[in-house]
This record gives structure tokens, C-alpha cells and sequence, in this order.
């Protein structure tokens, strides 16, 4: 049996050989770059053809994979950057009032809305890294199975149907992601929020692309689908206003009321716990309303976020003490009774008689409610 000398191939070598010329041959002559390079400077074919077997095809791969890395290198770093400014207070925070910079200062360094601003970035950074890298990796593996030859319509169709169906089987999941993005991204409200959402309404605990989790007066956790939120009040953002509604005896000076009232309030602006607290000068809207029970003054102090309830209480006590130092009283409740003019002795309770009687000698007159 004849032995074959070393210097030719087997003829299972051949047909590979013969099959890899043939393939690499095919795609030359249009995306052979290395391939008519090379045979252009050396005029042999074979060598050309080698050469964009062993260095076109995983020189290509790995320009893609470095420009896909870079492409995420750059997108991350630009999200950091974005979620610094919203944590350091840059963005998202909105213009205050230039006339109120202890305010500003407050705003600035209130720890609650720092909370808010970090945990924002942070959702928003983790939010946009992961659909930057699941965008890139999608492209990259496409851009190398093409550069293989592999065909990618029937994958790119596939994936169409698939997206489709998905739509479709979960709406609702899909409405909640969508929501819970844009809601995060328009800084609707945040960790320590407090709001009201229709359904529920508190403190805001934790913000998700899902559902977001609130904490009510009463210490109730409310689980709300981001999807099903469909009003968003936020009693927290930018600034806040303390209205109070200050009723006023008939008998009393509603012009002397007032001022007593709006000066306690400016002394209130005036203190040194609570000057930072009130964004601009409190104003008296003057008689809100006139009921059965008395007059009704109204009192607005522009306030910064969730310092309102604290304001108001404090000029609640202070009005109280103004009012009882100058011997102004306040509404109370009427009841209306009728007594028939009998000759008899007049009661001892003193009371108002009104204006006019009744025809069979009956009169009106008013008694203080207990």
C-alpha cells in the first residue's frame, strides 16, 4: 500500500479546504476587503483568501464589540452625570423665589427632599443603563451574525411576532412600566412626597416601575399600580401654602380682626425658628365667607414644602393668645328659640332678641349653643 508523501493532504483535508476556498471565494469579490487587498499586493489568490478568512471576519467582530463597549462606556457615564445633578440639587429641583434665600438654603439642605433627589437618580441612572445595555447588546449580536453570513430576517421577524404577543398578553404590566418611566423621569413625586392619588393618599415610601408604596396618616402601607394612577396631587414640590379660615363673632370688628390677625402672622415671619420656613409675607384675604355662626376670615402664608401643617399650627396658638389678650371672640354655634310674650317675668339667661315678631305676639330671640 502506497504511503502518502507529506506534502499532500489527505482527501478529507482537501474537501474542507476545498470548501472553505469556496465559501471564502464567494464573499470576496463584495466584502472582501482583505481578500483583494492582499491579492493585489502579492498576486497570489489563495494568500487573499486566507487572509480574509483568518483576519476580515474576527477583525470585524471585534470592532463591533469595542464600539458597543464604548458606546455603553459613554451612555453610563453621561447617566452618572445627569444623576449627580439630581442629587446634588442641579436638576429637578426647580427656580424659588430669588427674594427668599434663607428659604432656598433650607430646600437645599433639607435632608427629606435630598433622600427624594437620591433615590430618583438612582432609579433613573439603573432605569437608563439597563435599556442603554439591552439596546446595545441586541445591536451588536445582529451586526455579528451578519458579519458571519447568518441570516437575521427570520430572527428579526420572530422576535416582531413575539413582541406582539407579548404586548398583548400583558397590557396591563406593560401600561405599569410605561407609567412608573414616566413618572420617574418627570419627577411627578418622590421618596417623602406627601400626595394624594386618588385612591390613597400619604407619605410617599418607595417609588418602583411597577407600583409605588404610600404610608397614610393612620400608618396604613397603600400598594398603588403605576398604571392605575391617573391624578397625582403632590403636596410637597416646589412650595406649599398655609390657609387658614379664622371665624369671627357678629358682635366683633371683622377690620379690627383682621389685623390682629396679620400681626401675629408677621411676627410669626419675623422668628427666628420659623423665618426660613415662610417663603413670602403672609396676606389676609380678607371675609372668606358669612354663615349662621359668624364671619369668616381667611389667612394665606406661602410656605416651603410640608411645612405648612407646622406654620399653621403655630399661628392657630398665637391668634388664640392675640384674641383673648385683646377680648375678641370668636364664631360659635346659634340655636334659634321661640318664647310667647305671656307677661310673664323675663328669664335670667340674658339673650338677643331679633329684629321683629310674629303676629300673635310671639318674639325671636337667639341663645348661645350649651
Amino acid at each position: 500500500m502506497p504511503m502518502a508523501t507529506p506534502t499532500e493532504p489527505s482527501p478529507a483535508l482537501s474537501l474542507g479546504l476545498s470548501t472553505v476556498m469556496d465559501n471564502a471565494e464567494a464573499g470576496c469579490d463584495d466584502n472582501g476587503t482583505f481578500c483583494n487587498l492582499v491579492t493585489e499586493v502579492t498576486g497570489n489568490k489563495q494568500a487573499g483568501l486566507w487572509t480574509e478568512l483568518l483576519l476580515g471576519s474576527p477583525l470585524k467582530v471585534l470592532c463591533i464589540v469595542l464600539l458597543g463597549l464604548f458606546a455603553r462606556f459613554l451612555i453610563h457615564k453621561i447617566t452618572a452625570r445627569v444623576a449627580e445633578g439630581i442629587t446634588s440639587g442641579r436638576v429637578g429641583l426647580g427656580k424659588l423665589d430669588d427674594r427668599a434665600p434663607t428659604a432656598t438654603a433650607f430646600l437645599t439642605a433639607s435632608p427629606i427632599l435630598s433622600a427624594r433627589r437620591e433615590q430618583r437618580a438612582k432609579t433613573t441612572a439603573s432605569l437608563i443603563n439597563s435599556i442603554a445595555t439591552g439596546a446595545i447588546a441586541a445591536v451588536m449580536i445582529l451586526m455579528i451574525m451578519q458579519v458571519f453570513g447568518l441570516p437575521i430576517t427570520p430572527l428579526l421577524a420572530s422576535a416582531g411576532i413575539l413582541g406582539v404577543a407579548f404586548g398583548f398578553g400583558s397590557q396591563s404590566l406593560v401600561k405599569d412600566f410605561l407609567s412608573g418611566i414616566f413618572m420617574i423621569i418627570e419627577d411627578q413625586y418622590g421618596v417623602g412626597d406627601i400626595v394624594d392619588l386618588g385612591e390613597a393618599s400619604g407619605t410617599v415610601e418607595a417609588v418602583g416601575l411597577r407600583v409605588t408604596r404610600l404610608r397614610d396618616v393612620e400608618g396604613t402601607a397603600w400598594y398603588l399600580r403605576n398604571g392605575e394612577i391617573l391624578r397625582v396631587g403632590n403636596r410637597s414640590q416646589g412650595w406649599a401654602r398655609a390657609v387658614l379660615d379664622v371665624g369671627v363673632a357678629y358682635g366683633e370688628n371683622v377690620e379690627r380682626a383682621q389685623r390682629f390677625i396679620l400681626d401675629e402672622a408677621e411676627k410669626l415671619q419675623q422668628d427666628q425658628d420659623y423665618s426660613a420656613l415662610i417663603l413670602e409675607d403672609p396676606e389676609v384675604w380678607g371675609v372668606e365667607s358669612v354663615s349662621a355662626d359668624g364671619v369668616v376670615v381667611r389667612l394665606v402664608v406661602k410656605t416651603a414644602p410640608m411645612e405648612q401643617w407646622k406654620v399653621a399650627r403655630e399661628l392657630r396658638i398665637r391668634i388664640k393668645k392675640r384674641f383673648d389678650a385683646e377680648g375678641v371672640h370668636v364664631a360659635y354655634s346659634q340655636n334659634a328659640v321661640w318664647l310667647q310674650n305671656t307677661g310673664a317675668p323675663a328669664p335670667s339667661t340674658p339673650m338677643k332678641s331679633q329684629a321683629g315678631g310674629s303676629p300673635d305676639g310671639t318674639r325671636s330671640a337667639t341663645t348661645p349653643q350649651g
